[in-house]
């Protein structure tokens, strides 16, 4: 197992693309460290990885506020004695008319979409720092950081700002050999794959909806450290989506 030795901090870890990427680390090896506003659905994922002879500790954490960043990383190497990875994968989204869109409103998705994961890195990239055996973070950011749909402004906004930060990390905590970078979903489908409608799937150059799988399997290349040549990138991962040419007939 390639995370046998590591830890992982993963946010947003209670529910959908981030409970699948915390069970994914763990099967690997990792020390999986699981935070999250969801109490009850972060503590059910971390004691079924344990349940399954895997290391899991759930941390009940609001992301956008520094006090409770500062707790999680502190309790994380507690824990496990280390960090040596993050995915800063929480996250929100709010699709409202900006006419009718609060600066308050603003705020509540950058807080948590974009803040955090400034403060998550800056956080957990010390404790990187400190123990000198470099390390990697992926930022899940989305396809809607290069395209959009109405009413999306807040949310654009926050990815757009998530990949400005991969690459800004990438340059400034290269000197400790830690790696930032960021994967980019299209649709990923958390729910009943079979309510999904065959156009949901031919719409697809790849002619199928994303599962959270797939974004599991691009985070575990971005780790791994013989990866270590991908430094600073926003890999896409939307079946083609953002490739494909549309026209109204």
């Amino acid at each position: 197992m390639t995370y046998t030795d590591k830890t992982i901090v993963i946010t947003g870890a209670a529910n959908g693309i981030g409970a699948v990427l915390a069970r994914g680390y763990a099967e690997e090896g990792a020390s999986v460290v699981l935070a999250d506003t969801d109490a009850q659905n972060g503590e059910n994922n971390a004691a079924g990885i344990r349940e399954n002879n895997g290391k899991a500790q759930f941390i009940q954490t609001d992301v956008s506020r520094e006090e409770e960043v500062i707790n999680l990383m502190k309790k994380a190497e507690e824990q496990f004695g280390t960090i040596d990875l993050l995915i800063n994968n929480a996250g929100k989204s709010v699709f409202r008319d900006p006419f009718d869109f609060s600066a308050a409103d603003w705020d509540d998705v950058l807080g948590s979409n974009l803040k955090s994961v400034f403060l998550c890195t800056k956080e957990a990239a010390g404790y990187m720092k400190k123990h000198g055996m470099g390390g990697s973070v992926v930022n899940i950011a989305s396809t809607r950081a290069l395209m959009s749909e109405p009413h999306s402004e807040a949310y654009a906004a926050s990815k757009g700002g998530i990949i400005g930060l991969t690459h800004a990390f990438a340059a400034s905590l290269a000197e400790d050999r830690i790696r930032v970078n960021a994967v980019s979903p299209g649709w990923i489908h958390t729910g009943d794959r079979e309510k999904l409608r065959d156009i949901d799937h031919e719409q697809h150059p790849s002619g199928r909806v994303g599962t959270p799988g797939d974004i599991l399997r691009v985070c575990l290349f971005l780790t791994d450290p013989d990866n270590d040549f991908v430094n600073g990138e926003n890999i896409v991962v939307d079946g083609g989506m953002t490739r494909k040419m549309i026209y109204e007939h």
